[in-house]
């Protein structure tokens, strides 16, 4: 009879495995992106507008702002968005009106609560001062190059293109918590997205790094207004517009996010509300993300092995492969110079991942912005207090 520690042991080099099956279809889907043919349609320039809902002050929150004043483009607005008068983030909007005084740069206030999701009931009331037909929404911690508006834009030149969104990688403060978010981003999440556009056929999700769609197809969908109670709107707004027939586009473009000085407790409830919100849009997808822990379930599986030198040697193999992906997708596409500095803590990052996916299942709630919200079908619902 098979004992219950072989029938153990069996498990954890099944989800290992599945797990190293994983990191090759990473590994695969990051090559065929590096060698993709971009539009390059650098004579597609039509006016834009971008709207920037803010909250508060994010880390480089001025150097990141002013980057989009920058861009090297014939004509876009930006219209900045603000629940309250009195938010921290307007003194760096009218310092950068200062400095750019020819630039078209608009605040709003939008004291309406239309929704759970204050960044879209902000994106609603702001959409009307909008004098273009092309949209532009990213976050307000987002960097970006002088040529970032050109190239995201240009895909949209193809009429079956709706949407185009793009990666992004996390520029870490000094705390550990930091550090790992910005790992998981480079060498996880960039990953994910690229084997999920490979398995899917296409974006047909949104990243809030970059939403880049035309107002009519906007219109089309319902607007905004569609989106005001869901946590994930930019994954929504992608949806969305995919289910009306349109196709999503990953541009080349990666962007750079600012991250907080997270503290263990920051970054955890951090982690949680993604993996929460993704569990409520994509269910079976996310039961389906324990299959992509091999580092983990290798680490375990010596564990239980007490170190047997079989098992010692395939933890080996599963952390060469491991490493191989984080520098593809983390460097080559991600391009993020801290990847190789940080690579000793992948196996720490990994299993913080692997208790925060399980984690995800033991409640509904999570942080956002300062407040606790109720997720259900995903939809917001503010907690009181």
């Amino acid at each position: 009879m098979t004992s219950p520690l072989r029938l153990i042991e069996a498990l954890l080099v099944f989800l290992s495995v599945c797990g190293c099956s994983y990191y090759v279809l990473c590994l695969w889907s990051a090559i065929r992106f590096l060698r993709r043919s971009n539009p390059g349609n650098a004579v597609f320039t039509p006016p834009i507008s971008l709207l920037k809902p803010l909250k508060g002050m994010d880390p480089e929150i001025y150097s990141s702002l002013r980057s989009h004043c920058l861009q090297n483009y014939p004509e876009y607005e930006i219209i900045f968005g603000v629940s309250e008068e009195n938010d921290p983030a307007v003194a760096s909007v009218r310092e950068l009106q200062r400095e750019f005084p020819k630039q078209k740069l608009q605040l709003v206030v939008c004291p309406q609560v239309l929704g759970g999701n204050i960044k879209v009931s902000n994106l609603v009331q702001m959409l009307p001062q909008a004098r273009h037909d092309y949209l532009l929404v990213n976050d307000s911690d987002i960097r970006v190059a002088p040529d970032y508006l050109r190239r995201v834009v240009a895909p949209l030149a193809n009429k079956k293109t709706g949407m185009v969104t793009c990666l992004y990688r996390g520029v870490a403060a000094k705390t550990l918590g930091s550090r790992l978010e910005a790992l998981g981003i480079s060498t996880d999440f960039c990953g994910g997205v690229l084997s999920a556009i490979e398995l899917e056929g296409g974006p047909h999700f949104g990243l809030g790094s970059t939403l880049v769609f035309r107002r009519s197809d906007l219109a089309a969908i319902g607007g905004f207004e569609n989106l005001l109670d869901y946590l994930a709107d930019d994954y929504q707004l992608g949806q969305k517009l995919s289910q009306h027939g349109l196709d999503g586009y990953l541009s080349d473009v990666v962007v750079d996010t600012f991250l907080p000085p997270y503290s263990w407790r920051g970054f955890f409830d951090h982690q949680l509300r993604w993996a929460r919100s993704v569990r409520d849009s994509r269910g079976w997808g996310y039961l389906g993300v324990a299959l992509t822990f091999g580092l983990p379930w290798a680490m375990f599986l010596a564990i239980v092995g007490r170190g047997k030198l079989w098992t010692l040697g395939f933890v080996g193999f599963v952390l060469a492969l491991r490493m191989l992906l984080a520098f593809v997708v983390g460097v080559k596409v991600a391009g993020d110079p801290q990847v190789p500095k940080y690579f000793w803590l992948i196996p720490l990052r990994d299993l913080a991942a692997l208790i925060i996916w399980a984690a995800g299942y033991l409640g509904s709630t999570v942080i956002w912005r300062g407040e606790r919200f109720w997720l259900k079908d995903g939809k917001l619902t503010r907690v009181a207090t």
